[in-house]
């Protein structure tokens, strides 16, 4: 899996304005993230893909109204798989583990169904259209077909439910 930078459906993506910042706060408090609304072309702190991408930076997200849903998850959950001595010292790149990116891609997708009005469906479109890279063709092939290994590492590290299908 890679993540590259915007594809030419870009403009088909969910973003955070649409579906607001409440509901993603809540979400990721629950994973002791704070969430930081930033104002409308002003830079987003600790983006590592550029803007709109979403930014890291220890136990912080930033997100502007732009911001793709799937990146706003996908930075978040770098930082849910990382134990908090490490998540502590993020700064814009949170790993170079292939484990951790694919439990990131993984989780970030099963995270997508407490979003109402996002979903795993419209996530994984959303990670299709964006430029997300599987070597199966599609996130739905990866994650229905070749992402045994990301679930297990979740389970092993106990932020999926050992029963998580």
């Amino acid at each position: 899996m890679t993540h590259g930078t915007a594809g030419t459906d870009e403009a088909r993506v969910t973003r955070v304005g649409q579906i607001g910042f409440q509901t993603p706060a809540a979400l990721l408090a629950g994973y002791g993230l704070r969430l930081h609304r930033v104002e409308d072309g002003q830079p987003i702190p600790g983006s590592y893909w550029g803007e709109p991408e979403a930014g890291i930076i220890g136990c912080d997200v930033y997100a502007r109204d732009d911001t793709p849903v799937h990146s706003l998850l996908h930075e978040a959950c770098h930082l849910i798989v990382l134990p908090p001595e490490r998540r502590a010292a993020v700064h814009t790149d949170a790993t170079d583990s292939i484990e951790e990116e694919d439990a990131s891609c993984y989780l970030q997708i099963v995270l997508a169904d407490a979003l109402p009005g996002v979903g795993r469906a419209q996530l994984m479109a959303d990670m299709d259209a964006w430029g997300y890279s599987f070597r199966l063709g599609s996130t739905q092939a990866w994650f229905s077909h070749d992402a045994d290994d990301a679930r297990r590492w979740l389970i092993g590290h106990q932020l999926l439910p050992a029963d998580a299908a």
